[in-house]
């Protein structure tokens, strides 16, 4: 089954979408907003996948699917917590400046709090008041939204508090990170507001891509019209969403529509940092990481961040090259 909340109020419409992505029905009967469904998962998803039965066979015409009218899944929602679950891209940042990785890192997800509150629509610009020493860079990840999660859970039977699956652009400020974490309170500024893709889809939907709270795809990033990344994003996963769930949960409850991200999807190559897709290797899911090769190789990196008319796209598609979640697609742009 797969969703999207078109443009509409705060929360967004709820419409069901056919797997080829070209039709689309409304789900108001049913639940009017993807908050309203997750809350009622229950009660609520036989309906929906009804509806989406309907449509894929026919039963029900429905209307053209516009991906430009579609916000994020969740335009806003109760809670954003993104990990880093590929650490071999946490590997790497450390090693750029030469700092000492800590062996808890393999055994204990790094995981922050994000802001939820404003999320970008796919198809929408990202707005800098200025590119300069901000650093502005896209991460492309997997994200997961769950139903409720009860505190302590194990991360087997969180497994199954996975209700929705999709793909994000973790906007990232990398100019104003190092101040941030000097301080020892965390990120807030050099976290923008992110960007998710235009339809969430049930793990279910995915196949034998989904397995054991890992999807085993490649992630494509497409960068100012040239592929920048596919990596496999079910390589090098360190911690499977089982266990970031368990995570962020093991000392409070989790409502239903908290998001949890994978953090940047990144690949090695040979046991050893990757290379760009123009050599050989996948490429990368964000500038930082080329960055910090170039760093490690050259001594300083070469590859400049983004600036204001900058593109990104990001997309992720099945065995028969079908668009599973659509295309995030944006432009660094200034503010007015």
């Amino acid at each position: 089954m797969k969703l999207t909340s078109l443009k509409a109020g705060r929360d967004g419409a709820l419409y069901v979408v056919n797997n080829a992505l070209t039709k689309m029905v409304s789900a108001e009967q049913v639940a009017p907003t993807m908050q309203s469904a997750l809350d009622n998962w229950q009660t609520v998803a036989p309906q929906l996948q009804q509806l989406h039965q309907q449509l894929e066979q026919g039963q029900i015409d429905g209307v053209a699917f516009e991906q430009s009218q579609c916000h994020s899944p969740l335009p806003r929602a109760f809670q954003w917590a993104d990990g880093s679950a590929y650490v071999n891209h946490v590997e790497l940042v450390r090693k750029a400046r030469n700092a000492e990785m800590p062996e808890s890192f393999w055994t204990d997800p790094l995981m922050y709090q994000g802001g939820s509150d404003s999320f970008l629509a796919p198809t929408d610009d990202i707005v800098m008041p200025q590119d300069d020493g901000f650093g502005i860079d896209f991460e492309a990840e997997i994200a997961v939204i769950t139903d409720d999660v009860p505190m302590g859970v194990s991360a087997e039977q969180a497994l199954s508090h996975i209700k929705l699956v999709m793909i994000v652009n973790d906007v990232s400020l990398r100019g104003l990170i190092p101040g941030e974490l000097a301080k020892g309170f965390g990120f807030f500024q050099s976290k923008p507001s992110s960007a998710f893709s235009p339809v969430c889809v049930t793990p279910e939907a995915l196949g034998d891509a989904w397995q054991n709270g890992v999807l085993h795809l490649p992630l494509c990033s497409k960068y100012n019209g040239g592929v920048f990344g596919k990596p496999n994003a079910g390589v090098d996963m360190t911690f499977n969403f089982g266990q970031l769930i368990a995570h962020a949960a093991r000392t409070r409850p989790l409502a239903a529509g908290t998001i949890i991200g994978s953090g940047t999807v990144s690949n090695k190559l040979d046991g050893g940092a990757g290379k760009p897709v123009s050599e050989g290797g996948v490429g990368y899911s964000c500038i930082a990481e080329i960055r910090m090769i170039e760093t490690i190789d050259n001594g300083q990196p070469s590859t400049p961040f983004m600036s204001f008319g900058d593109t990104i796209e990001i997309e992720m598609f099945d065995a028969n090259g079908q668009s599973i979640f659509g295309q995030i697609k944006q432009t660094v742009v200034k503010q007015a």
